[in-house]
């Protein structure tokens, strides 16, 4: 048996096949995964230069708050609690109150 395997002649393919599947594998993971996480952090980067002092803002870690200054190295959020100081990546997002649009049910009590 091991002499069939050892008299078998050496494959004499191309290795064109091979490199073009590798290349178009990297342009799939570039247009699937790393070009859309750069464009949210573009985003987010942007978002955090735009912090204005009175706008009402969530943290990465839910914390709800107004944004009463904002300093070089961070900002300082009044809550509920008191004013605490975060680093500008901790904020998240901007907190709007959302009215029900106008075909939702009302909830009463």
């Amino acid at each position: 048996m091991l002499t069939i395997f050892l008299q078998a002649a050496a494959p004499e393919g191309s290795m064109m096949p091979t490199i073009l599947m590798m290349g178009a594998m990297f342009v799939g993971f570039y247009f699937l995964m790393i070009r859309p996480q750069m464009k949210k952090s573009k985003q987010e980067k942007s978002f955090q230069e735009t912090l204005k002092v009175g706008s009402r803002v969530v943290t990465t870690s839910g914390m709800h708050g107004r944004i009463a200054q904002i300093q070089e190295d961070g900002v300082v959020i009044e809550t509920l609690s008191g004013k605490l100081k975060f680093e500008k990546a901790a904020i998240s997002r901007e907190f709007t109150q959302q009215r029900f649009p106008d075909n939702a049910p009302e909830v009463t009590k």
